[in-house]
Order: C-alpha cells, then structure tokens, then sequence
C-alpha cells in the first residue's frame, strides 16, 4: 500500500537560508530512491520559515529505506531537525 505523507517545518528564522541550501540535495537524493513515487518541497507563501514536504512511497519498505538512508540521516536528522521551532508529521495511507 502506498504511503503518503504530508509534513510541515517551521524553521528558526536565523536557520532558514542554510537549510533552503540543503534541500536540492535531499530532494534529487530523495527522487533516486527506488520506491520514491513523489517528493515536493513548497514555501509558504506568507512566511519563509515554514515549508510543506509532501513525500509518497511505493509501501512501508521504500518509507523505511528512505527514514534509514544516508542522505537523511545526515542532512534531515542533523542538520534540519534540531534548527526546527516546530516539525508535524502526518503518514496517509492511500485509499484510491
């Protein structure tokens, strides 16, 4: 079943511009995955720091691969997530 998810950051303002540095790498990263069916990073549009990823994945194998690869081990987990104010994970399950 594919996995879907939808996840807002909202980033410390003195981080925000490093960690918009990082994300072409983790996306073009991301998309090579096997599995990956989808990876989108938006802004929004009334304030910089928040960003919207909407991510899916073939099943919980591809998820879990992603969650255990190097790329985010080493750029999401180190290098965005302790510079993060606020992070809200919400996993779908796809229906139709």
């Amino acid at each position: 079943m594919e996995k879907e998810l939808i996840i807002k950051w909202t980033i410390r303002e003195s981080e925000t511009s490093r960690i918009l540095g990082l994300l072409p790498q983790l996306a073009a990263d991301t998309k090579k995955e096997k599995g990956n069916l989808l990876y989108n990073i938006y802004q929004a549009a009334d304030n910089a720091n928040v960003l919207i990823l909407h991510e899916r994945y073939a099943d919980q194998e591809a998820l879990n691969f992603h969650k255990n690869s190097a790329h985010y081990r080493e750029t999401v987990v180190t290098e965005i997530i302790p510079y993060l104010e606020n992070r809200e994970v919400q996993l779908l399950n796809k229906l139709f």
